[in-house]
């Protein structure tokens, strides 16, 4: 069963910084990409950040690019999304997917169900 868990969700002020975590199960990661998607309620998901797990790709949002990290730890089959200077702007519902079809976020076969970020003003 393929499953991707999302954690380190919470409240901060703004400013500050969390770090989300995406540990997968139930696929080979070394084949896939993992995306980090948002979505503010009412409106529609958007790709922030995604990363090849076999290496090499990394892609940022203009939005977040600069206090935003990708990493993805192989051993653990986990990707983190370290997101620093937090505005009020990045609340959102964080999610996870996994891209195996094109490797650059392109294509998402499988979805988390996501950790709520919320930054206070």
């Amino acid at each position: 069963e393929v499953q991707l868990v999302e954690s380190g969700g919470g409240l901060v002020p703004a400013g500050g910084s969390l770090r989300l975590s995406c540990a997968t199960s139930g696929f080979t990661f070394d084949d896939y990409a993992i995306g980090w998607f948002r979505q503010v309620s009412g409106e529609g998901q958007k790709l922030v950040a995604c990363i090849s797990n076999s290496g090499g790709f990394t892609w940022y949002s203009d939005s977040v690019k600069g206090r935003f990290t990708v990493s993805s730890d192989n051993a653990k089959n986990t990707v983190y999304l370290q997101m620093n200077s937090l505005k009020p702007e990045d609340t959102a519902v964080y999610t996870c997917t996994a891209d195996g079809t094109t490797n650059m976020c392109y294509g998402m076969n499988y979805w988390g169900k996501g950790t709520l970020v919320t930054v206070s003003s």
